[in-house]
């Protein structure tokens, strides 16, 4: 099997375990219903979810175990993109190729939307956690990596960085903070999450969260080099929005090439970092050459 065929078994796997997850539209908050649906139900990589099953698996747990916790992540992921796209943000009109959920909803059911998202993946992951008695210290550790990753010292962290320097040039060192929270913190987490819920031991976890480390930044990079070079039919929103909206990148500072080597590179030690799994690391291997030749 080719590895997008199975890519897209385990994203398939997700997407139909996460349906138990997503309110029913109904009620007098029918729409604020609608608006979480519409973006949750755009598609996308499934990135986060799929690493989160798969670190539990190659340390030997069972990827249930991790389902409510997947499901979390991506209604944390997809609500930064609703508020990521608005006006007073980034200021996008298509994500995944369709409109952005501001467009479709208006700009304040789309911020309620983000809210809702937000809230119900909190809601999620502590009744997964209460529910598992026996392990709910495991439960809730996993629990706490998320909350780390999508708050202050991570992704919203990054976020308020990358806000304030926009029309400013910056060096390397704030460029990495920035993406190093904004993107990599929350593929970190998801990771961490997964092998924490399966099991794995302290030099495992470690072995895991350089890898995740490595395909977060790398695949921040190759977001950058797209955003100039990409395909906008491919990548399913508009392209060109870092030079419009003057932000520092990777390729702004370095250049095409030396952006696509240091991508390389990382993929490179991201796969180092997994080899004491030999063949158990295959499909992760696989993900990390995937990230760095995508072009969408």
């Amino acid at each position: 099997m080719h590895f997008k065929d199975e890519l897209n078994k385990r994203k398939g796997y997700f997407e139909n375990k996460m349906q138990d997850y997503i309110p029913e539209v109904v009620g007098y908050q029918k729409t604020l219903f609608e608006s979480m649906k519409y973006s949750l139900d755009a598609g996308g990589k499934r990135l986060r979810p799929v690493l989160m099953m798969e670190s539990c698996k190659l340390v030997g747990g069972n990827i249930d175990d991790v389902m409510p916790f997947a499901s979390a992540i991506e209604m944390i992921h997809t609500y930064s993109l609703i508020h990521d796209d608005l006006p007073c943000m980034d200021d996008d009109d298509l994500r995944r190729g369709k409109l952005t959920n501001h467009k479709v909803f208006g700009e304040g059911m789309a911020v309620l939307a983000g809210d809702g998202l937000l809230n119900l993946a909190f809601e999620i992951m502590t009744k997964a956690s209460l529910e598992n008695e026996k392990e709910s210290y495991k439960f809730l550790k996993a629990m706490n990596e998320i909350a780390k990753v999508s708050g202050v010292y991570g992704m919203i962290g990054g976020q308020a960085v990358d806000l304030e320097c926009e029309n400013k040039k910056v060096d390397k060192d704030v460029l990495d903070f920035i993406h190093m929270n904004k993107t990599s913190a929350m593929i970190i987490g998801a990771m961490r999450c997964g092998a924490i819920i399966g099991g794995a031991s302290e030099k495992q976890l470690e072995n895991i969260t350089n890898y995740a480390r490595c395909i977060g930044l790398g695949f921040q990079i190759v977001d950058d080099i797209l955003d100039i070079v990409g395909d906008q039919s491919k990548l399913g929103k508009n392209i060109g929005s870092d030079v419009e909206n003057n932000k520092s990148t990777y390729p702004s500072l370095f250049g095409l090439e030396t952006s696509k080597q240091m991508a390389i590179d990382l993929i490179k030690e991201a796969k180092s970092s997994i080899a004491s799994f030999e063949s158990k690391a295959e499909f992760l291997n696989n993900l990390a050459d995937y990230i760095v030749s995508r072009d969408c």
